[in-house]
């Protein structure tokens, strides 16, 4: 059931343990080196201009306290499941495609019912390797990458099947929160991005 237009202030939050965590091939690295990565962004930039990434906000229950779900990459930094949209991909069909990738054990996302709720934030880069901002700088021309956040409105229950070579990790809002230097600004940001949203933990 698609929910773009969902404007519920309700979130419906499942405790930890009513899903299941299992493992799958891992995912090709594409780069070896972040100036491998910074190259392939160029490259992807003078074929099809501006970058679009979307990522999936996702929450669920631990000690009666929110936590979102993140991806740890090589036990070092953190990510929201989700990635590069190919180019002329709606925004809600990219992030169904990049959350069954990453979490599902059909890639292709067949038999996924994921729940996108409304875009609760936009974030923009104004260069390759800049940190990103929440708003578009006024002397930028020619952005290299938009990033949009969606709230994923997950089940009571839902196998999640993650590649070997990511770990995912249940961590509470008030961990994250302004905490920029370990997770990053757009990580830190979710607990003001869920502020306008009440929390409804249901005990199963």
């Amino acid at each position: 059931m698609e929910n773009e237009d969902d404007e519920s202030s309700v979130v419906d939050i499942y405790p930890l343990s009513c899903y299941y965590f299992g493992s799958k091939d891992a995912l090709p690295d594409k780069d070896e080196t972040l100036a491998e990565r910074i190259q392939r962004f160029k490259s992807n930039f003078a074929a099809h201009g501006l970058r679009t990434c979307v990522e999936g906000v996702l929450l669920v229950e631990l000690f009666q306290q929110p936590h979102v779900l993140l991806l740890q990459v090589k036990n070092s930094f953190f990510k929201l499941p989700g990635g590069r949209l190919r180019p002329g991909e709606r925004d809600i069909d990219g992030l169904r495609r990049k959350l069954s990738r990453k979490l599902s054990l059909d890639d292709n996302g067949v038999h996924d019912d994921w729940q996108i709720g409304q875009c609760i934030g936009m974030w923009w880069k104004s260069e390759f390797e800049t940190l990103p901002f929440p708003y578009l700088p006024p002397n930028t021309r020619r952005p290299k990458q938009c990033i949009k956040l969606f709230l994923v409105r997950l089940p009571m229950s839902r196998q999640f099947v993650v590649p070997k070579n990511l770990k995912m990790l249940a961590v509470p809002l008030c961990q994250i929160h302004d905490n920029a230097e370990v997770y990053g600004p757009i990580i830190s940001g979710i607990p003001h991005l869920l502020s306008k949203f009440s929390f409804n933990i249901i005990n199963v």
